[in-house]
């Protein structure tokens, strides 16, 4: 898909969780002004005292309808990091591959981005605070407050992480 050519573009953020799914669909533009405009923002969740399989299947289920509502150009999900604790990574993978094979299905353009490539992209560092990068996501979509739940402000700031970095892609391809 050559999204150079698309004027404006709605991008789809993921941050994938077993119990909270947050979603957050951003409107932006590869060229011209770096606006962003925060069209829905929310989160999808799931039963805990539900099965696993359960549980998947209604995020499956979720995301199917998400995504044929708003209709993304590009889905961005959060690329499962951790360095502490597997037990809590292991749910949060099996809902990224979720989003991951659901978008991927759909044709949908997909990227992942470490939740330190968003601190970076958004708040200019990669050690910053969650709060900070909330309170730059609310800033670039011109919001009156962050966005909440913080799973909903954190797909949001994927989003915009994703047409920071296209924006510069795009550009360092017409150089080349």
């Amino acid at each position: 898909m050559a999204l150079g050519n698309i004027e404006r573009m709605f991008v789809l953020g993921i941050d994938p969780g077993l119990t909270r799914c947050g979603f957050g669909l951003v409107e932006g533009a590869l060229e011209g002004p770096e606006t962003f405009r925060a069209v829905r923002a929310g989160v999808l969740a799931s039963d805990p005292a539900a099965r696993v399989e359960e549980r998947l299947a209604s995020i499956y289920a979720d995301l199917l309808d998400l995504y044929n509502q708003v209709s993304p150009d590009v889905v961005v999900v959060e690329k499962v990091f951790f360095m502490r604790n597997a037990k809590t990574a292991i749910p949060v993978a099996q809902a990224s591959g979720v989003a991951v094979a659901l978008a991927g299905a759909r044709g949908s353009l997909v990227r992942q981005f470490t939740s330190q490539e968003v601190k970076l992209a958004v708040a200019g560092y990669g050690a910053a605070s969650k709060a900070q990068v909330q309170a730059m996501v609310a800033r670039a979509c011109s919001l009156a407050s962050v966005p909440r739940p913080p799973d909903a402000a954190d797909a949001l700031a994927l989003a915009i992480t994703y047409l920071m970095v296209a924006r510069v892609e795009s550009r360092v391809a017409v150089g080349t």
